[in-house]
């Protein structure tokens, strides 16, 4: 007995798929007498159809073939092979033995027969006649059908699909209901032959009709013949899968003229698709590079804007658009430029992958030009920050200098008010004697209260200066009224002059002067200046940075308090000559006046001016200590950044080295490498809250005005740099997996080929950076059995190294390899596709482009074609063979 469902593993024929789906034969299905009564139909019709080849046919399925005789007969006309002579006798024995030698000819082909012998078929058995009969079909019907990569059942069914796929109401799936409303049968006769049939007339809830109508059809027309009956198909519930695809075999091997077309059609829609692909990525990185290269020729004007602020708070509000800038303008725009050179190196790829000509963009759209117009942008926008806070610093300067300056002037001219007046009079010449030493001591003190105040004098030209220098935009105010100072100063000090020179002269005249008012006033005056210099200080306005900046003035004003009991010392003193002067005039009758002849300075404003003295003391040390507790609240921010900008540089400068490492030492698939650094990446992505809270750091120690930090070395622009450098490199190592799993799947490189590329091209790259020179490139390419000279490494360099860089990446290896080793479309291949369409012509029509390519890309070819100019030619005739190669970059379109 001759094995009918044995494994096929070792047939010679080929591969046996369509066994390894159909070998599992359900016997018992054939029980079901709807299943077996559609088989016997069908398996009867297709055998009668190849058997009236020979002027014969059957009635019987299982009766007729009992002899053997017509069963040998049906394998040579669907075989074209001759079968050994059959016996001619009538007996038991002769009937089994050409059975037999129909079996064997079927297992010769590749097909081990299980459970049917020769005894079944000649017994009459229907189950095995039918077995056997379906593993002829497949044998010869099904099993070379081939559609793209698949074949048998499954290239059978994608054909349909594929042939269907236009038609409404049509969804094939399998072979049993997807065809029992008959639309699929009209629909597969109607793409291949229009004219027979009225599809859009077919009513998908009329089953009987439009299976009769197909059925009719294919047996008037195609000659194919009725193999299934209508209301057989409608009235069961699930249509026997076998007698389906018998039936649908049928109408393949008619159409088949018409796959060689479809192929070639295949063909070029492959390749102009892959042609559109490239154009709309070029496009899109034409319009993202132009619109980053404008956003960035707009912002770099407005970040080298150096228009000084009048104020810190116009200032700050600069300094809130510059911060929306970074935190809201830029983030988007850094992602662009990522994706820009991601999108660019993916196009590289694509072209290198299909044969193309390299992308060169338009002039100054280049990824390098991007990076140049980044770095200025980069550059412009450093020193944009940096000038923003030296302005707040200069202008914090400003305004605390002209503050301190106009005080000053309005204590000076507080002073000065009526000594012009005072210095003109010419009340001496009426004077006593005492009077006159009177006015003379009260001249000297003036003079040295005139020389005590010069210093102010000078400080207040001093500031007006400085005012000047920085660029004071109130300058001239400030310039007129020192001016005014200044010369109402040099008329003091000439009436000073003039006036003691008077006295003198009657000095010599005059001879009782009271010494104790002269030492009263002497010692009155400098401590009057002393205690208006004291109170001055202790009102005066100070701006520190740091902490050693606010001790330092805590240990100023400690000095000063030290020096208070001695002062106070002194006020007693002067208080006590006042004191005296009272004594000697009660002890000796001598009546007083009233006011000290020698100064204005009184007792009482002497105490008033201690007592406003004392209670400022207090006052200072509360906004000292203010003082120190904001800046103990600066430094705890600066220690807080730091450690957060300390955590956050290591994090980044170990990520970048841990992806140098493995971007050099993946292992595995591309597939789970790809997996790998995409998990990595997310890894990274959820460091993001650290440097969130970093920029929330950030932005404190600005808003605190804070300049220094002696805690870190790193700054917030350094680490932001560092944040995007780390992103960018991840990116660009996804970016040379995915093109690596790309040059894979379109070279057909298997992956022991990329581990044993990987594994040469780290052995080579000694600095494990992912590219070597030229030096090492030649040694690696010699280690792979190359053997080459200058000429033929040159043009090798050229190749892998087309913009003469001086190093070759690993994917410019890999690609090398692969177009090395492996075959692309090529410009002939596309020409031969169009001559088929073109029925071998040297031109074809738009018409026969619309029929035989999908719409899009039918009228892409139309609108690039040129015109044919042969002497063949006639009207509407289009090149095709220039076009074609132009799409491989050989000439222009």
């Amino acid at each position: 007995m001759v094995d009918y469902h044995a494994a096929n593993n070792q047939s010679t024929g080929g591969p046996q798929t369509y066994m390894e789906q159909e070998n599992d034969w359900d016997r018992d299905l054939l029980l079901d007498p709807a299943w077996e009564k559609q088989q016997r139909k069908t398996f009867t019709a297709w055998c009668n159809s190849h058997l009236r080849k020979a002027g014969t046919q059957i009635e019987n399925i299982e009766e007729d073939f009992r002899d053997g005789l017509k069963l040998m007969l049906l394998l040579e006309v669907i075989s074209g092979e001759r079968l050994p002579k059959p016996e001619r006798g009538k007996m038991r024995v002769h009937k089994i033995n050409n059975v037999n030698k129909a079996l064997d000819f079927i297992a010769s082909k590749g097909v081990k027969l299980v459970s049917i012998g020769a005894e079944e078929i000649v017994d009459g058995n229907a189950k095995m006649t039918l077995g056997m009969i379906w593993t002829i079909i497949l044998r010869f019907a099904i099993q070379d059908i081939s559609v793209e990569e698949t074949s048998a059942k499954e290239g059978l069914l994608l054909w349909c699909q594929r042939k269907t796929a236009p038609y409404k109401n049509v969804n094939v799936q399998n072979f049993h209901i997807s065809w029992k409303d008959g639309l699929a049968f009209n629909a597969l006769i109607h793409r291949h032959r229009p004219d027979l049939i009225d599809y859009d007339s077919l009513r998908k809830d009329d089953p009987v009709t439009n299976l009769n109508n197909a059925f009719e059809v294919a047996e008037k027309h195609l000659d194919i013949p009725k193999m299934l009956d209508a209301e057989d198909i409608v009235n069961t519930a699930r249509p026997d899968e076998k007698a389906i695809m018998t039936y649908v075999s049928s109408f393949y091997h008619a159409f088949s003229g018409a796959q060689k077309a479809e192929t070639a059609a295949n063909r070029i829609c492959k390749v102009l698709a892959v042609n559109q692909e490239n154009e709309q990525m070029m496009e899109d990185y034409e319009k993202l590079a132009s619109d980053l290269l404008e956003w960035i020729r707009r912002t770099i004007p407005w970040l080298e804007n150096r228009t000084q602020e009048k104020t810190v708070k116009d200032l700050q509000a600069r300094q809130e658009d510059f911060r929306d800038y970074r935190t809201v303008h830029k983030p988007p725009k850094v992602q662009e430029k990522c994706q820009l050179e991601i999108s660019f190196n993916t196009l590289q790829t694509k072209l290198r992958l299909n044969n193309r000509p390299a992308f060169m963009p338009s002039e100054g759209r280049m990824v390098s030009d991007i990076n140049t117009a980044w770095h200025t942008l980069e550059g412009a926008e450093k020193g944009y920050e940096e000038w923003i806070l030296s302005e707040i610093r200069r202008l914090e300067r400003l305004e605390h200098l002209a503050e301190k300056f106009h005080q000053k002037a309005a204590i000076h001219e507080s002073w000065t008010d009526g000594k012009e007046a005072m210095l003109t009079q010419k009340d001496y010449e009426t004077s006593t004697l005492s009077e006159v030493k009177a006015l003379l001591r009260k001249h000297e003190a003036f003079e040295s209260d005139l020389a005590a105040h010069q210093d102010r004098v000078e400080q207040i030209a001093a500031i007006a200066q400085e005012l000047n220098e920085l660029d004071y935009y109130d300058a001239a105010s400030v310039n007129a009224r020192c001016q005014k100072i200044c010369e109402q100063w040099d008329i003091l000090g000439s009436l000073t002059h003039r006036r003691k020179e008077s006295l003198e002269r009657t000095e010599k005249q005059l001879e009782s002067i009271d010494e104790l008012y002269l030492e009263y006033a002497k010692r009155a005056a400098p401590f009057n200046n002393w205690m208006e210099g004291a109170m001055e200080d202790l009102q005066d306005m100070f701006i520190v940075h740091n902490i050693e900046e606010i001790q330092g003035l805590i240990t100023a004003h400690e000095q000063f308090k030290s020096t208070l009991p001695e002062a106070n010392k002194e006020r007693e003193a002067i208080q006590a000559i006042q004191a005296e002067v009272q004594k000697i005039a009660q002890s000796n009758g001598i009546k007083l006046s009233g006011a000290n002849p020698y100064t204005t300075i009184t007792p009482q404003s002497i105490d008033s001016k201690w007592e406003k003295a004392m209670a400022m003391v207090p006052q200072r040390d509360t906004a000292l200590q203010d003082e120190l507790n904001k800046q103990n609240s600066n430094d705890s921010l600066r220690a807080t950044f730091a450690k957060q900008a300390n955590t956050v540089g290591a994090y980044i400068q170990a990520k970048m080295e841990e992806i140098g490492r493995i971007s050099i030492e993946m292992n595995g698939t591309l597939e789970d490498q790809l997996t790998n650094l995409q998990e990595y990446q997310k890894s990274i992505m959820s460091y993001m809250p650290e440097i969130n809270k970093l920029e929330g750091y950030h932005q404190h120690i600005q808003e605190a005005l804070i300049f220094d930090n002696q805690y870190t070395s790193y700054t917030m622009e350094h680490l932001r740099v560092g944040w995007e450098q780390l992103l960018t490199t991840i990116a660009r190592t996804i970016n040379e997996v995915e093109n690596q799993i790309l040059t894979r799947d379109a070279k057909g490189i298997s992956q022991e080929q990329l581990y044993e590329y990987r594994a040469s091209f780290n052995h080579f790259d000694k600095k494990r950076s992912g590219q070597m020179v030229s030096d090492d490139f030649r040694a690696l390419l010699i280690a792979t059995g190359n053997s080459l000279g200058d000429g033929e490494f040159n043009r090798i360099m050229g190749i892998v190294d087309p913009n003469n860089t001086g190093f070759v990446t690993f994917q410019a290896f890999i690609d090398f390899m692969s177009r090395e080793t492996t075959d692309t479309d090529t410009a002939d291949q596309v020409i031969a596709s169009f001559k088929i369409l073109a029925g071998d012509k040297n031109f074809i029509t738009a018409d026969e482009l619309r029929r035989e390519l999908p719409p899009d890309q039918a009228e892409y070819c139309i609108a690039r074609m040129a015109p044919y100019a042969g002497p063949d030619a006639v009207p509407g005739a289009l090149d095709y063979m220039s076009f074609s190669t132009a799409l491989y970059g050989e000439s222009d379109l």
